[in-house]
């Protein structure tokens, strides 16, 4: 019996946004609305659904406004009350009082890897998850709601005692733009991970093995901003050289928790709503729109 069991999350927020410029000079891009809540509450959402109540968020100068967020505020809410909108008090009550959030500043921008490094102290010796902060997931069956990903990995990960990020499937032409995981599918979704490798070429992409027809379909699947780690990773990040950039890759010290551990994927369970840049967003904001106007048809 696994006698892993995770409570702690980071959430990597720290990013310069640049793709954003000039708003994301003074509004980090992961307090920008969708709907009618900010992306990162969308991630702290998810978290909490897999019961990940313990997190730290990584932010960096200038991005204060997400503590701010997620703090009390005691004179607004009797404001509201004494006004007889007892409702949207309990409501901001709600958005701070749904998990312990802690903060760490990252001072300088050296990667994903380096992000998540910055979280050591905080994990101990304990597995974690890690969901990144410009990323939301909504499920397929109910847009509004929390994607049921971060406790399928979460499940992976106190089931078999090996790390497991989710993936999602992504044709040849656009593997270079993601880390991609290969290996096999050893049940519905669930996949033994043989082979990581960040924004490889096409034509050397890696590929996981399908049971559907007797195993002979292949497809590429890339990470899809959601993983569970066991606290072995820290060791390896504090290993790993900087790469291109000067940045610590995440997907350099992984490799090295497989080649030690053992490594699984989990099929994506709903989709990935990413607002990296300003086309995401977009993206992201007409979808729900879309899914919206559905429902109330």
């Amino acid at each position: 019996m696994s006698t892993l069991r995770i409570r702690k999350a980071i959430i990597p927020a720290a990013g310069f946004g640049t793709r954003f410029l000039p708003i994301s000079k003074t509004v980090p891009k992961e307090m920008l609305p969708v709907g009618d809540k900010p992306v990162i509450q969308y991630v702290v959402e998810e978290a909490v659904a897999a019961g990940l109540t313990e997190i730290l968020i990584v932010i960096s100068r200038g991005k204060e406004a997400i503590p701010d967020y997620f703090a009390r505020n005691p004179e607004l809410e009797r404001r509201l009350e004494a006004s007889g909108k007892g409702a949207l008090a309990a409501g901001l009550r709600r958005i701070s009082e749904m998990a312990r959030i802690h903060y760490i500043y990252q001072h300088e921008m050296k990667g994903l890897g380096h992000a998540v490094l910055q979280g050591r102290s905080f994990v101990g010796d304990e597995p974690f998850g890690v969901l990144l902060g410009d990323t939301f997931i909504s499920p397929e069956t109910d847009p509004a709601g929390t994607s049921a990903t971060m406790s399928r990995l979460v499940a992976t990960l106190e089931d078999r005692n090996t790390s497991a990020v989710a993936v999602e499937p992504v044709s040849a032409g656009r593997v270079d733009r993601y880390g991609v995981a290969g290996g096999e599918e050893i049940a519905s979704g669930l996949f033994q991970v043989r082979e990581m490798v960040e924004k490889p070429e096409p034509a050397a992409a890696p590929v996981i093995r399908l049971l559907s027809d007797g195993g002979g379909e292949s497809r590429h699947y890339a990470f899809a901003a959601r993983y569970v780690f066991t606290s072995g990773l820290f060791a390896e990040l504090e290993r790993t050289p900087p790469g291109k950039n000067g940045e610590i890759q995440l997907t350099d010290a992984m490799t090295a928790l497989k080649d030690k551990e053992g490594f699984h994927a989990v099929a994506l369970d709903g989709t990935r709503r990413d607002i990296g840049d300003p086309e995401g967003l977009r993206n992201a904001l007409n979808s729900l729109e879309l899914e919206a106007n559905l429902r109330t048809v």
